[in-house]
């Protein structure tokens, strides 16, 4: 069975005395039936992290470099973030891949060195507009899985699905468009690693989440939770999503 999350990236938003605060005001209203994460900039993952232990919230990161140390100015290192109880990273999310030009190749070499320090990856994939009209939506993808999986030879992963064209614009993927890409990727991840994989591993729709629009999109059976972005910036916000995916998957 698969599991179901519901991780907020805060880009590069809040302060520590923010985050300290957002802490606060989730601590005690997350259980552990769908998995609650918070990506903060890394400047305030340390305060937050040690604002939420011994509670059902996880801390993720919103990037890393492979290596685990050396001369590589104003990258942090997999060790690092363990260091301060971070147990997932985003890899190839699409601000990365389009503003600071990371290729597949770079993410394939960032998801291999989190698993082998015990992080769970979540592989971001999607299309920009211009790929999806012109038809090149399920071409993109197939490489971004193909390139960015090489060499995973486990399940411990997760895939956000995230179309360019819907990430802070406010327009988001209709349950139709989000459902056809998560089936493409499942049976893509069938052919990578074999034996029905895909069906195990957990699929995240992220692009324009909010109130109006998530539970729709979480009773589709083929979405397992959500990568949200400005949604999450406020907790109340953010935790009223966790209660429609909640009601929603455990219903």
């Amino acid at each position: 069975m698969r599991k179901y999350y519901l991780f907020g990236n805060w880009k590069m938003n809040k302060t520590v005395k923010e985050a300290v605060e957002y802490a606060n005001c989730v601590k005690g209203k997350v259980n552990s039936s769908v998995e609650f994460g918070v990506f903060p900039p890394f400047t305030a993952i340390s305060a937050f992290s040690e604002a939420v232990s011994g509670t059902n919230i996880f801390v993720g990161a919103q990037n890393m470099y492979y290596e685990e140390k050396g001369a590589f100015t104003g990258e942090i290192s997999p060790i690092m973030l363990k260091e301060l109880g971070v147990k997932y990273v985003l890899l190839g999310h699409s601000e990365r891949r389009h503003i600071f030009n990371e290729d597949n190749t770079l993410i394939n070499e960032k998801v291999l060195s989190a698993l082998s320090h015990g992080l769970v990856p979540i592989l971001c994939v999607g299309e920009t507009l211009e790929e999806r009209q012109t038809g090149k939506t399920e071409e993109v993808i197939k490489k971004q899985l193909e390139i960015g999986l090489k060499g995973v030879q486990t399940s411990n992963f997760i895939i956000a699905y995230e179309p360019v064209w819907a990430i802070g614009t406010g327009v988001n993927a209709t349950v139709e468009q989000a459902s056809a890409v998560h089936k493409f990727i499942r049976a893509e991840l069938n052919e990578l690693l074999h034996d029905e994989i895909g069906e195990t591993i957990s699929i995240l729709y992220g692009g324009s989440i909010k109130e109006s629009n998530f539970e729709e999109l979480a009773n589709n059976n083929e979405i397992d939770g959500g990568l949200v972005g400005g949604a999450s910036l406020d907790c109340v916000s953010f935790l009223t999503l966790y209660n429609i995916l909640k009601k929603v998957k455990l219903s």
